[in-house]
């Protein structure tokens, strides 16, 4: 068996990144000693390497062989010195210092061993695999993504580092004689290694009762709670990036008439040519565990359930979940809390047959600052991502029945419980309180996920969202916020001693539905079977002036204000940060604007059925087309898929083909130049794609004989539109205009 490393070359890039994270304090050392004040430290991505490297896995994943991969792991923290030792273990290795591709030829060899470079994967491959047709190697080639034969498996439990730099041992001759900085006992490294003790202690924050100013009303409330980033709206994020870079976008972060940043999970297809997917959703709740670490792991796990529960998925028990811990866990009391945290969020996984299959943490979430040490609170975020058979089953939370008086269903899994603990309202008081709102019965939660899932599949459940950071409340709103309409809601009246702000604001895990007021009974019938307490609260309505949200709790009205300004405190924090990264006066615009805006009307005026004449008549397969792409390129697959749904043959073509000669132009009738900025995210990329071209008689003879010939046609889009320009296919003017668009 032979040890592969696939992807970027070795730079002395994150050297001391495993022991900086490993310091107590950071800041601690002699700054000359201080690995974490250093770039040495620092790890460094590459995405265009890591797409490039993707591509090599896919290419020989899907060719002629099979899979030639035995074993595959990534690189991460510990750099070569984890990642050989691990995927070769229990059998062992000898591994060759001279057999890697150095980026920077003055590496020593304890910075090959232990720089933590980014975007490269170690494989396990048979011989016989990676001679078949050349294929791992051409395809490297093809992509311009290296790949080093570092050593091979030995059997002997062994891992053996050769430092043959300076006089490399050829394939199959023997390092006797040559310096082995590493040579361990596997065993002994990764089983056997004595145990370190931790001696932990437990030591609750000191706990005080929520004191809120006297008679405070529901809406001066919420002028505080709708303004905190953790509730307020996140457009501030959004508007800046592109949020459907590829075709296979099922749920971005934005919904309804005026894409409102308020999407729960987000799916994307597998496949431009069907519905089955991925889901993934987030939890995370760190001021809960200020108060109750064990707690705040809990409802992390709730949320990110009650957030992918509006994705149809296979099932609860195939949910993966990544977990993502933060925590200055070596100081004081601070390592019992995370160990109480982690034993509770292995309990309640355990329960609900969910798993954690990877994740990373930062455990030393402290530094010194002068006399002074500053500790990040401990945080925990829970990733969890699931198959998702049907992307077109997701619901959203914007508000879909207005006119028709959809019902709004309180689906409760923590019944007769608001405790208002490290909420929102909390927090925008300056205080924590003493009682965490929690994960009471996991089976509860399982109850409700899965009757959730069956309505969707049955396509009852128009709209829904979870109660997380903002409470009840706060969900209601961002409900209605995101239809762009009104909302009636009579909640019941609070237990004995619970106060309305209580049951507004308390961040109990719960959902909140709308369905049809036909299905309201039924619905509410099958969750209360399932043990789960479902609550009919009102109605949604209307969508036209006037919009008011009317809130009523135990016959009292607390609250009756137009939609329109609540969401403009709501949008308030987000625009004052848009201000700070985008010109100001436009971000005023789009603020006033927001407030009057309705949705679009759409009308299609074609048959979205129809087939052209020319697509009908067109032979089988299809005239060939080539997607021609360079490093960066990222529309290609959308592309090839648009073709070949227009009934085209299409063949991925890179710039590396047409350079290396190992493909031609001349069988084709189309040439597509896509779109995804060629070497860099930036304006002009194109540049360095039209000067491969441009600077190869070979290429270039290539491409103009194409150009000249009477048959065939080119397209252009985005980056491959300003190729064409600078190729001299199409004017500059109209070509760069075009790509900005």
């Amino acid at each position: 068996m032979l040890v592969v490393k696939l992807g970027g070359p070795v730079y002395r890039i994150g050297v001391g990144g495993g022991a900086a994270s490993s310091i107590q304090v950071q800041g601690d050392n002699e700054a000359e000693r201080d690995l974490g004040t250093g770039s040495g430290a620092v790890q460094r991505g590459d995405a265009e390497m890591e797409q490039k490297l993707n591509r090599v896995l896919r290419g020989c994943i899907n060719g002629d062989i099979g899979d030639p991969v035995s074993s595959i792991h990534d690189q991460g923290a510990g750099g070569n010195g984890n990642v050989l030792k691990e995927i070769s273990e229990p059998a062992g290795a000898v591994i060759y210092a001279s057999r890697f591709q150095l980026g920077d030829p003055t590496l020593s060899i304890l910075e090959l061993w232990g720089a933590e470079y980014q975007e490269s994967n170690a494989l396990l491959v048979r011989p016989e695999a990676l001679g078949c047709c050349g294929g791992w190697r051409r395809e490297s080639a093809r992509e311009r993504c290296p790949l080093s034969v570092v050593g091979t498996i030995t059997g002997d439990g062994r891992i053996v580092l050769v430092d043959d730099l300076a006089s490399p041992v050829p394939e199959g001759g023997s390092h006797e004689g040559l310096p082995t900085p590493v040579n361990l006992e596997l065993e002994w490294v990764l089983g056997k290694m004595p145990q370190k003790e931790f001696h932990l202690s437990r030591a609750p924050l000191p706990r005080r009762p929520l004191s809120l100013p006297p008679a405070l009303s529901v809406r001066a409330a919420l002028e505080r709670v709708l303004r905190l980033p953790a509730v307020a709206s996140k457009r501030y994020l959004t508007n800046k990036v592109d949020r459907s870079v590829t075709g296979l976008v099922a749920q971005q972060q934005c919904v309804g008439p005026l894409h409102t940043p308020l999407a729960d999970v987000a799916v994307v297809a597998l496949s431009p040519f069907g519905d089955s997917g991925a889901a993934t959703a987030i939890g995370e709740q760190p001021i809960k565990g200020l108060l109750d670490p064990a707690a705040g792991a809990r409802l992390a796990l709730a949320e990110a359930i009650t957030n992918l529960a509006f994705a149809r998925v296979t099932h609860l028990k195939d949910v993966k979940c990544s977990g993502n811990w933060m925590w200055g866990s070596k100081l004081g009391a601070e390592g019992g809390a995370l160990v109480a945290a982690c034993d509770a969020l292995v309990a309640a996984m355990r329960h609900l047959g969910v798993a954690i299959d990877g994740g990373k943490d930062s455990l030393s979430m402290a530094a010194r600052v002068g006399t002074d040490t500053v500790m990040a609170p401990g945080a925990l975020v829970i990733s969890a991502y699931a198959v998702c058979p049907d992307v077109t089953a997701t619901v959203t939370p914007d508000l879909k029945c207005p006119n028709d008086r959809g019902t709004l269903l309180w689906v409760q899994l923590n019944p007769g419980r608001h405790r208002l603990g490290g909420s929102a309202l909390a927090q925008v008081f300056a205080q924590v309180g003493d009682e965490s709102p929690d994960l009471d019965r996991p089976q509860t939660l399982e109850s409700a996920f899965n009757v959730t899932q069956e309505l969707l599949k049955e396509r009852v459940v128009t709209a829904g969202h979870d109660v997380s950071d903002g409470g009840l409340l706060g969900c209601l709103l961002e409900m209605a916020f995101a239809g762009n309409c009104g909302v009636t809601v009579t909640a019941p009246a609070p237990p004995a001693g619970v106060t309305p702000l209580a049951l507004l604001f308390a961040e109990e895990p719960a959902l909140l539905l709308e369905v049809p007021a036909a299905a309201a009974v039924p619905v509410c019938r099958r969750y209360q079977d399932a043990g789960v307490t479902c609550v009919p609260i009102g109605h949604s309505g209307p969508y036209g002036p006037p919009r008011h949200v009317r809130v009523t709790v135990g016959g009292q009205e607390v609250l009756a204000e137009p939609v329109g300004d609540l969401r403009g405190v709501w949008e308030q924090t987000s625009f004052q940060l848009e201000r700070l990264q985008a010109t100001p006066a436009c971000v005023e615009q789009e603020q006033q604007d927001l407030a009057t805006r309705w949705g679009p009307e759409f009308s299609v005026t074609f048959d979205p059925d129809y087939v052209a004449p020319v697509a009908r008549s067109m032979e089988l397969p299809g005239p060939r087309v080539a997607v021609l792409r360079e490093e960066g390129s990222n529309g290609d697959r959308e592309m090839a898929a648009a073709f070949a749904m227009a009934g085209f043959q299409v063949w991925d073509v890179t710039t590396q083909d047409l350079c290396s000669g190992s493909a031609s132009l001349d069988g084709f009738r189309g040439l597509a130049f896509v779109g995804g900025f060629s070497y860099a995210d930036v304006l002009g990329s194109a540049k360095g794609w039209a000067a491969s071209i441009l600077f190869n008689a070979r290429v270039r003879s290539e491409l103009e004989r194409f150009r000249t010939r009477p048959d065939t046609f080119s397209l252009g889009v985005c980056n491959g539109c300003q190729l064409m320009a600078l190729l001299g296919w199409v004017g500059t003017a109209w070509a760069c205009a075009t790509a900005a668009s």
